[in-house]
């Protein structure tokens, strides 16, 4: 480990307990995607946290819940994103039992998604940080 926190994953950047999870489901969703509902809270932490939520209904396949949270887990070290409580959760079917459970196109096709619903935060940031004291 290079000792660069914002990579890591540690159990402070996550959300782990139920009331941490209803407390920001609670809030209206801010951003959505084809796949994916994205719910944020502000916090005074000093880093965002994570909490991904792959309902097995809407990916049957363990293998395809297991890819859709590390990408979305590898996306969040990867965006530089303001002191929030971040939930990501998957909203519609992403593939059928029929066809393979993951494939290099579905892959591509989450990344692309969360990318999106991670900027949308990002830019969000960038506005609040650029907007006098007053109006934050």
């Amino acid at each position: 480990m290079t000792g660069d926190r914002s990579l890591d994953f540690a159990r402070d950047r996550r959300i782990v307990k139920t009331d941490e999870f209803s407390s920001v489901f609670r809030l209206r969703p801010v951003y959505r995607t084809a796949h994916f509902v994205l719910y944020t809270r502000q916090t005074d932490l000093p880093h965002a946290r994570l909490g991904v939520v792959a309902a097995k209904r809407l990916a049957p396949r363990a293998v395809t819940r297991n890819t859709i949270k590390r990408v979305t887990r590898e996306l969040f070290r990867q965006t530089a994103l303001p002191s929030i409580d971040c939930i990501v959760r998957l909203s519609q079917p992403v593939n059928s039992k029929k066809g393979p459970a993951t494939t290099a196109s579905l892959k591509v096709a989450l990344r692309e998604e969360l990318t999106r619903l991670f900027a949308s935060q990002s830019l969000q940031k960038n506005v609040l940080q650029h907007l006098p004291e007053g109006q934050k």
